[in-house]
């Protein structure tokens, strides 16, 4: 006998805030918390993030869940359970247990007008997220390929090199573009100065139906930006023809 499926219990509008690592997804997330931006549990220090990097933690382990169960890593995000997944870059698999997952923590935050989540594996996951909120909201941000690889670079808990770096910053922020190109959304620069992130951000929280920020309350200030771009190597032709294809999509408001 064929029982339809439960009613999803969910709040009213779900955010996925998008981005690589190091990139300001963080940054971005936190401003918009800071406008009324619902995060629920979230973490608001850590060793990279003086301000946290503001993920919730269930989200977190729940994405890691499936990354395993499809043979991914953060540092390469790609299907690899069989040869056939590799060879045809075919998409995460999201498993039954992980849909269930993902239908509680939605349930947890279902009073809630607008809830969000940032975790930068959410870029290779959001197709399942999409099943079971058809209408979710994506905002994105990008930064300098150099400024992220050595940003990565600079962490001596989890050493990458500074190719390691580029590549991977190639292979997110070619999903991000792929998302773009589904249905476009804001889509933020972190190598913008303080004062455009800003009188950007206003317009953003507005588009959102978020509150005005008093500028004694914003969350990004320019010590949170502190990569400077050292590394005077050229960018890969891929990587360098990606970000300036980021940079002309960057979100331009309409005044």
């Amino acid at each position: 006998m064929f029982l339809p499926a439960k009613p999803i219990q969910r709040p009213q509008r779900v955010l996925a805030v998008l981005g690589m690592h190091r990139s300001g997804t963080s940054c971005l997330t936190g401003s918009l918390q800071a406008g009324g931006l619902f995060l629920g549990k979230h973490h608001t220090w850590n060793e990279y993030n003086r301000k946290g990097n503001r993920e919730n933690q269930d989200v977190v382990n729940l994405h890691e869940s499936i990354f395993k169960a499809n043979g991914a890593s953060w540092n390469n995000p790609k299907r690899h359970s069989n040869f056939i997944d590799s060879l045809f870059n075919r998409k995460i698999a999201w498993h039954k247990q992980h849909t269930a997952r993902a239908r509680e923590i939605l349930a947890e935050h279902a009073h809630e007008p607008l809830w969000g989540f940032k975790d930068p594996q959410a870029l290779f996951l959001l197709h399942g997220w999409k099943k079971l909120v058809p209408d979710i909201e994506r905002v994105g941000i990008f930064r300098h390929p150099m400024a992220v690889a050595q940003s990565l670079n600079s962490r001596p808990a989890l050493p990458t090199s500074i190719e390691q770096g580029l590549q991977m910053w190639l292979t997110y922020n070619q999903a991000l573009l792929n998302e773009y190109k589904r249905k476009p959304f804001a889509l933020f620069c972190f190598d913008w100065s303080e004062e455009e992130f800003h009188h950007k951000l206003n317009y953003l929280h507005t588009e959102l139906k978020l509150k005005p920020v008093p500028e004694d309350q914003r969350f990004y200030t320019a010590d949170l930006h502190k990569q400077k771009i050292e590394n005077d190597m050229p960018l890969p032709a891929d990587v360098n023809a990606l970000y300036q294809q980021l940079v002309s999509l960057q979100y331009s408001p309409k005044t």
